[in-house]
């Protein structure tokens, strides 16, 4: 795998039919979906969720994310669309933000069980493996496509970068750090857990709402962590606050946040008792 990495040159366009053209990377987003589409069914009829409810509140998540990605993406980098806003529809190309997936996502399912009368954590909890597994798809379109990659490296498994997308100040550098491979495995390794803890509780029939609560919670900390550590590699532009990037800035408000859920939900608990 490490010499495929190290000599194949990836290109965006996975096939074309005359003027149309399908993309890696939507491509991986589409598998991406349907993953997590599949890990969500599967763990509705333990959640007793019916799939109309998946159905529907996946129909919004899918089309929210999508926007909520790209306008987050959109404000990291105002000064580009702002001078280049064709740019801002060609979502083909890269350039969706998990964080503003993320945000998208949570407010969606926020008013989705408002209107229906479900269980906000017990719904969050059902999507979260699944998304865990759909970034980790999702990832390799950025291959593809040449984006988001790390620093220089002379490892083996080193990716190749087209002079055109190469930072100005490594121009003179041909292999950098897969990035998106890096992140693509530790998604897939927060599915995992995720799925197993899933599996593990539905075994022992204990799916309550503080098992909703604490797996949200891990989900969003392991996956900040995840983020937080590989950021200190990638060499895209992003704007910084305190000398950290701003990805990493919120991975830190998410892990306090999700903290802060968790303590709350133990002093209820405690409290009840």
């Amino acid at each position: 795998m490490f010499n495929f990495l190290h000599t194949f040159n990836p290109q965006p366009i996975f096939i074309s039919f005359g003027p149309i053209s399908i993309y890696w990377y939507g491509l991986f987003i589409v598998l991406g979906i349907i993953a997590a589409l599949a890990v969500s069914f599967y763990l509705a009829k333990y959640y007793k969720i019916s799939n109309n409810t998946i159905f529907d509140l996946s129909f919004w998540l899918i089309i929210g994310g999508i926007i909520g990605s790209r306008i987050y993406d959109i404000f990291l980098e105002l000064p580009y669309y702002t001078s280049h806003p064709i740019q801002a529809l060609k979502i083909w190309q890269g350039g969706l933000a998990i964080h503003g997936a993320i945000i998208a996502g949570l407010i969606i399912i926020y008013f989705f069980t408002r209107r229906n009368k479900l269980n906000f954590w017990q719904l969050v909890s059902l999507f979260a493996p699944g998304l865990a597994l759909a970034q980790a798809s999702g990832r390799w379109g950025n291959y593809f496509n040449q984006e988001l990659f790390g620093l220089p490296t002379a490892k083996p498994w080193g990716i190749p970068i087209d002079l055109l997308n190469r930072p100005l100040e490594y121009l003179t550098n041909q292999y950098f750090q897969p990035t998106f491979l890096y992140e693509s495995l530790g998604c897939l390794l927060i599915f995992i857990i995720l799925f197993s803890l899933n599996i593990y509780f539905i075994r022992k029939g204990g799916l309550t709402n503080r098992i909703y609560i604490w797996l949200v919670a891990l989900y969003m900390i392991l996956y900040s962590i995840l983020r937080f550590l590989l950021e200190f590699v990638r060499i895209d532009f992003t704007p910084y606050l305190f000398s950290l990037r701003w990805p990493q800035i919120i991975s830190l408000i998410i892990i306090i946040f999700s903290i802060l859920i968790i303590a709350n939900d133990y002093g209820q608990t405690k409290e009840k008792n």
